[in-house]
């Protein structure tokens, strides 16, 4: 139950201010549909983090406990430096949506836009850290949905009122305090 609590919250966080959640407005003012837009992002990032879930499980298998619990410690630390610089969005994403419809333009583009992006990473992690991927996926899925339904229905009115610094920085410190706790060797009960 921790990897799903955690991997919700961490995601949640994370993405507030970030490309996706920017995507998510762009896509609301500009379509004002917000039901495709909404199941857009959800295929979106059940397929990203999924993938991204089955990666990290493989991880676990294919590399030494005291190997993965180095790479997944200073990867969290990474992620933490990595969620104090916020995002921006190309305009160009968004054009896509000529051609595929809201529904299409939002799942190509969310899809594409969270590829490499710091969630896919940190779903990578943690999976890799809990060894739960479904459990990890069903989060960091439910931890973007927190972040970006309100964006769609509510747009630039939040994005003005809520302090990203902080925000960021609260992230920043849950995904510090993974990686501290995973170099001290916490997690060692799941494999390492």
């Amino acid at each position: 139950m921790e990897s799903l609590l955690v991997s919700t919250g961490v995601v949640a966080l994370a993405e507030i201010g970030d490309k996706t959640q920017l995507l998510a407005f762009i896509l609301a003012t500009r379509f004002k549909k917000p039901v495709p837009i909404i199941l857009g992002i959800l295929v979106a990032t059940v397929v990203n983090h999924g993938l991204a879930g089955a990666l990290g499980a493989w991880i676990t298998s294919a590399v030494s406990p005291e190997v993965l619990r180095w790479v997944l410690g200073l990867s969290f630390i990474g992620m933490a430096f990595w969620t104090l610089i916020p995002d921006k969005i190309e305009d160009e994403k968004t054009r896509i949506a000529g051609r595929l419809g809201v529904f299409g333009a939002t799942l190509v583009t969310f899809f594409l836009a969270e590829m490499g992006d710091k969630t896919q990473i940190a779903t990578i992690a943690m999976a890799a850290h809990y060894a739960a991927p479904l459990l990890v996926v069903t989060g960091t899925t439910l931890g973007m949905l927190i972040a970006d339904v309100p964006a769609v229905f509510v747009g630039d009115k939040l994005a003005s009122r809520v302090p990203m610094k902080l925000v960021h920085a609260t992230a920043a410190a849950i995904f510090a305090v993974l990686g501290v706790a995973t170099l001290l060797g916490a997690g060692r009960g799941v494999g390492f």
